[in-house]
């Protein structure tokens, strides 16, 4: 279609032949004849889709995702208030990204999922789309996807799972993971507790309960816009995220009548306030690369700068693990993300569009906080700055961050020598090896973990303590690496290092002994050698071989841009025209 749509009269809203699946149903031809056949074929009446919007429905569910196994349900409700709008729902399986099972990772694979939703929700007679995910990597794939579509779009957030439980304690997935596995291998408690706590560490269907990446990222999306207010922190086997679901279905078709596509939505000042909320509720590192990435297929320049620039403007007042003490559901009842957001009103850009409603002042107006320990006020935050620093210097000359408020205070400035180890396979074999002497003041450095070394950068920057440290009580240490890691961990972990060691970033020179500087207030991250020393080892440095020789891995190694600027494919990532399919 060229030009803009046709109006009916008094209502803003497109005439049935508007819709983009008039193509394919609408015309007098033999391909449109073919079309209505082979619906017909399916079991449609001609009354139950012809004129209609068709919805695309996007299910990431499978029987391999944890997160996302209530998902089939969901896309039913999405269905029913779809149906009940007088849309025409569709219901695509699209690739799941399971941060439980995946291997290496699904960050290797998020680009695949954008790839598959841009190419279904192009290729097919949709008119707009309900995308159903969550677990870490699926938002921003899906998310990714639809931007460069720009269909009228409604995401549907898998939802948190219910807390955890172990005795008397209550239970956060991943943070506590981590935990009680260090206290394993400090020998603090033994296999019968960790089979307890196997059981009750992760209790129902839905994503990381705690601020980790998941609900960070859609979290992320609901101030973006994207979803119906509230919608992220709604516990996923809460009735009220059934009800959500089919709302969802219902704001849709809506949508697509009024052409409210998804680039009204995503605008310049949307990501700037995904990056504060995403400061200020203390979230996932990993979402500085996600949001790079989002913005990117919206036609939006963001960069590790404005995540500086943002963090010193907002203050933390989340009170969440991985970095405070409550979990989501405790977040969700003290009154969500509109609650939240209500206390930075000031930073945000309150006359933009939602999908939900016209600003989002009007969609936070009058928005109640119930619990101000789980959400502070602003005289009481968590942490004065936002959660997430960026560091530059020599080691990181295109940047790296760190989630400075879980680390412990007194590492944020520290130098110590350097222990290199090449990748992880070598880590794990020999970091409790007590040949190495590591103290609580050494720099454990991890290279080739990046997007290319990982290969996918994995989430292995939670470096491991050896196990006699722990036993002598040490919980943290200064960690490097060009990997990520999961936004349930913690720890003075700087990661993300750019460029990454496998295509000859400075991390690729360090040896061990060299002392490095950390310094977050300063924003420093620096090693400590002379300039014609390091020119020295990089002279004597030669790349690695490649990972791939074929297939999707040659394509992603080819491809891949590195963290400070998305990790997005250079060809999905560029700007350019991509014609709508002829229908015949």
């Amino acid at each position: 279609m060229t030009g803009a749509p046709a109006r009916e009269p008094g209502t803003g809203r497109i005439a049935p032949e508007e819709l983009r699946s008039h193509q394919w149903f609408g015309t007098d031809g033999l391909r449109s004849f073919s079309h209505r056949a082979r619906t017909r074929q399916l079991g449609y009446l001609p009354e139950e889709h012809l004129g209609k919007p068709v919805i695309a429905v996007l299910n990431t569910w499978s029987d391999i995702n944890p997160c996302h196994s209530h998902l089939r349900d969901r896309a039913q409700a999405v269905k029913r208030g779809v149906w009940q709008a007088g849309g025409f729902p569709l219901e695509f399986p699209v690739s799941t990204l399971s941060e439980t099972f995946q291997k290496p990772t699904p960050m290797l694979y998020r680009n695949l999922l954008a790839m598959e939703t841009e190419e279904l929700l192009r290729s097919y007679p949709v008119d707009g789309a309900v995308l159903l995910g969550g677990c870490d990597k699926s938002t921003p794939a899906l998310l990714m996807g639809a931007a460069s579509v720009d269909l009228p779009t409604v995401f549907v957030p898998a939802g948190p799972m219910l807390p955890g439980h172990w005795r008397n304690e209550v239970l956060g997935s991943g943070t506590d993971m981590w935990k009680y596995w260090d206290e394993r291998r400090a020998g603090t408690i033994g296999d019968c507790e960790m089979s307890e706590l196997e059981n009750g560490l992760a209790r129902s269907p839905g994503h990381c309960m705690t601020m980790g990446t998941a609900s960070t990222l859609t979290a992320a999306a609901e101030v973006l816009g994207v979803t119906l207010p509230g919608a992220s922190s709604i516990p996923a086997v809460d009735s009220g995220h059934e009800r959500m679901a089919a709302a969802s279905g219902l704001r849709i078709v809506e949508l697509v009548m009024r052409q409210v596509t998804l680039s009204q939505i995503l605008t310049p000042e949307a990501y700037e306030d995904a990056v504060a909320t995403v400061l200020a509720l203390g979230g996932s590192t990993n979402a500085v690369i996600h949001l790079i990435a989002m913005a990117g297929r919206s036609g939006v320049k963001l960069t590790l700068d404005d995540f500086d620039r943002i963090a010193r403007t907002v203050p933390v007042l989340a009170d969440l693990r991985p970095g405070g003490r409550y979990l989501m559901e405790d977040f969700h009842f003290a009154g969500g993300l509109p609650g939240f957001l209500g206390r930075l009103g000031d930073v945000l850009h309150l006359d933009r569009p939602t999908v939900a409603h016209a600003t989002l002042r009007e969609q936070l107006d009058g928005a109640p906080v119930h619990n101000s320990e789980v959400i502070r006020e602003r005289a009481d935050p968590l942490a004065e700055e936002g959660g997430v620093a960026v560091l530059r210097g020599n080691l990181c000359p295109d940047g790296a961050v760190i989630k400075h408020i879980a680390a412990e205070p007194h590492l944020l400035r520290h130098t110590g020598p350097a222990v290199v180890f090449d990748d992880y396979r070598e880590l794990q074999r020999t970091i409790n090896d007590p040949a190495l002497a590591l103290t609580p003041d050494h720099v454990l450095v991890l290279r080739n973990a990046g997007p290319q070394g990982g290969p996918g950068m994995p989430e292995y920057g939670m470096l491991p303590i050896p196990n006699y440290l722990l036993k002598q009580g040490v919980r943290d240490m200064v960690r490097i690496s060009d990997a990520r890691m999961s936004g349930t961990s913690y720890g003075a972990c700087v990661l993300h290092i750019a460029p990454e060691s496998y295509v000859g970033g400075p991390l690729a020179l360090v040896r061990t002994g060299d002392l490095i500087t950390l310094d977050v207030e300063a924003r420093l991250l620096r090693l400590d050698v002379d300039d014609e020393e390091l020119e020295r080892r990089r002279a004597a440095w030669s790349p690695p071989p490649a990972r791939y020789g074929r297939g999707y891995g040659a394509l992603y190694q080819d491809q891949i841009t590195q963290a400070d600027t998305g990790c997005d494919f250079t060809f999905l990532a560029r700007q350019g025209e991509v014609p709508d399919p002829y229908a015949g």
